[in-house]
């Protein structure tokens, strides 16, 4: 049973950058969807960006192009998400989420990942 441990996010100004980071224990023994979802207050839960890892291929949601990037170190297990220019609207909880699977079309809704993060919040202030 794989588990994911998350790390990074806190609060920062508008304009600002952050790095949110994942980590799988074990080591995934064949390739996965990794991905970021978010979940602002009283909101559902919205998937923002997604990564193979067998082939490093990206899938990110029309809101976030441009500002996020995804990104998967596999020697490190470890997945992570780059967000520049914060917006207010950014702020939430942030998921990192897997399934195994067997090509590149990775999905980003919430429904298609098997294990999750533990979540770490991420705050924007104006």
């Amino acid at each position: 049973q794989v588990q994911l441990h998350q790390s990074g996010g806190g609060s920062v100004q508008a304009g600002g950058s952050l790095r949110l980071s994942c980590t799988a224990t074990p080591n995934p023994d064949r390739p996965t969807c990794m991905g970021w979802l978010r979940q602002a207050p009283g909101e559902p839960r919205e998937g923002v960006a997604a990564i193979y890892t067998g082939s490093g291929t990206t899938n990110y949601a029309d809101s976030v192009k441009g500002r996020f990037t995804i990104s998967r170190d596999n020697a490190k297990n470890t997945l992570y998400l780059q967000i520049s220019s914060l917006e207010p609207g950014d702020t939430g909880m942030y998921y990192c989420a897997l399934r195994y699977w067997h090509d590149g079309n990775c999905q980003t809704r919430e429904d298609f990942f098997r294990y999750w993060g533990q979540g770490t919040q991420v705050t924007v202030s104006s």
